[in-house]
């Protein structure tokens, strides 16, 4: 018989595999002393309204938990936080470095397209009823204006080329035969126009051709280069900086004597230019609070991320920095598993600082929950769809806070991922989605909101850097 949540055949894993120590515990403690429901929206109404609450005096982990704020409200936080700074003033960006912008003014055209008469087919351009007297000299693609035809005359035409004028149509290659005399005939009728592109078909100068906020595709690209353009005027890219945080983390080499590979280091500064930011600089340093308040004071970067030091410990110096500087705490903790420490605060007026948890995967939850709403607002990408799938597993959940669970798509399903603790990455690495689990779980076949990764629907040759 196989448990609920565990897939026939997956191999057997300890308890902590889904949760960790004060999650396990929450669910068996916490049901005894239930939160009162008006206290917890009183709470999460009055962090929104005093963002400069501060965390809960030390030995005091209830009240903190208390204040935390629901995982969908910490992301309409996020997103309405980089809204409220000045606006950042649109560049002008070579189409090269364009991709994945938005545009900050609409794409007019700068010419007919196509600004003349072109054939669509390679073969012949025709005047008149056939058959043809052709000419010697063909008329080929990138050359000036040909003579015009007379009635009763074809020429030798590529496709793209200039169509002289007084053409009537244009006959492919294969809808025409020469006799003895060289004389051209179609072996089909001939409409008028037929296979030519006249000039303006697709746009007049001065068309819009792209609304503001478009973004920047390949295939928009494409569209600005045939339209005129060199360049666009496009949203910048939100700038981003890394601190990574902690004595215990190694660059290289085995994990040993205590210490640990830093995971994180290696992984997000690729992941926030796959959600937009230009990654201005990771910096490596430790547990030191002198050293992160001058890394955050000397920083020009929209967005700061920290890694670590979020919670209450003896070597977190992220709270008490942030209080030392001033700043602004929008979210001090949110009701997510796993992940619930990370925070959002306001360093200056266009500046703002997201401050994950130690643990990997509840890294990537913070990344997920505060900077991607963050950075997508700053970009000015619209919000992605939300959609749902259901779950081929019941899926355990937490009594009172949301649970995000890496879990790969097949076909019209959502299959959940085991190795899914807070400091575990296997799942992660393995996962097109993140199933958003609401509190008390969700059954087999539920339909379970999903969050995308980046690169799971375009394939990551094409993240955008």
């Amino acid at each position: 018989m196989t448990a609920p949540g565990v897939r026939a055949g997956a191999p057997a894993r300890d308890t902590d595999d889904d949760l960790d120590v004060e999650e396990a515990l929450a669910l068996v403690r916490e049901p005894r002393e239930p939160r009162e429901p008006a206290r917890d929206a009183v709470s999460a109404a009055a962090a929104q309204d005093d963002p400069r609450q501060g965390p809960p005096a030390h030995g005091a982990p209830s009240a903190h938990r208390h204040r935390a704020t629901p995982w969908p409200q910490a992301r309409e936080i996020a997103a309405r936080a980089a809204r409220t700074g000045a606006r950042r003033a649109p560049l002008s960006v070579p189409l090269a470095d364009a991709l994945g912008l938005a545009l900050a003014a609409p794409l007019d055209a700068l010419t007919d397209l196509p600004s003349f008469d072109t054939s669509a087919m390679d073969g012949w351009a025709v005047a008149g009823p056939g058959p043809w007297d052709v000419r010697d000299e063909g008329v080929l693609a990138g050359h000036g204006q040909p003579e015009p035809l007379t009635d009763g005359e074809a020429v030798r035409i590529a496709t793209g080329a200039r169509v002289p004028a007084d053409t009537t149509a244009v006959l492919r290659s294969e809808h025409g035969r020469t006799d003895a005399q060289g004389r051209l005939h179609a072996t089909r009728d001939t409409v008028h126009g037929q296979d030519i592109r006249p000039r303006g078909q697709e746009c007049r100068s001065g068309d819009q051709l792209l609304p503001v906020g478009t973004l920047v595709t390949p295939a928009v690209l494409g569209l600005a280069a045939a339209a005129g353009y060199d360049t666009v005027t496009a949203v910048p890219r939100p700038r981003a900086e890394v601190l990574i945080l902690g004595d215990e983390l190694l660059t290289e080499g085995l994990p040993s004597e205590g210490l640990i590979r830093d995971a994180l280091g290696p992984m997000l500064p690729p992941w926030l230019r796959a959600l937009g930011a230009e990654v201005t600089a990771v910096r490596r340093l430790g547990d030191d609070a002198r050293a992160l308040r001058k890394a955050i004071t000397s920083s020009t970067a929209d967005l700061i991320v920290t890694t670590g030091g979020t919670a209450s410990g003896p070597v977190d110096h992220v709270h008490p920095t942030l209080e030392r500087l001033g700043a602004e705490l929008l979210v001090d903790g949110v009701m997510v598993r796993p992940g619930h420490p990370m925070l959002l605060a306001r360093v200056k007026e266009n500046q703002h600082l997201v401050g994950l948890p130690g643990n990997p995967l509840a890294a990537v939850s913070g990344l997920l929950t505060l900077a991607e709403p963050l950075l997508r607002t700053l970009a000015a990408h619209p919000a992605p769809e939300p959609y749902a799938l259901p779950l081929t597993e019941t899926v355990p959940g937490h009594p009172y806070d949301t649970r995000l669970i890496p879990v790969v798509l097949r076909g019209d399903a959502a299959i959940p991922l085991h190795y899914n603790g807070p400091a575990m990455l296997r799942s992660i690495a393995a996962a097109d989605a993140l199933a958003v689990v609401p509190p008390g779980g969700a059954q087999q076949g539920a339909e379970t909101e999903l969050l995308d990764l980046p690169w799971a629907a375009a394939g990551i040759g094409v993240c955008f850097t």
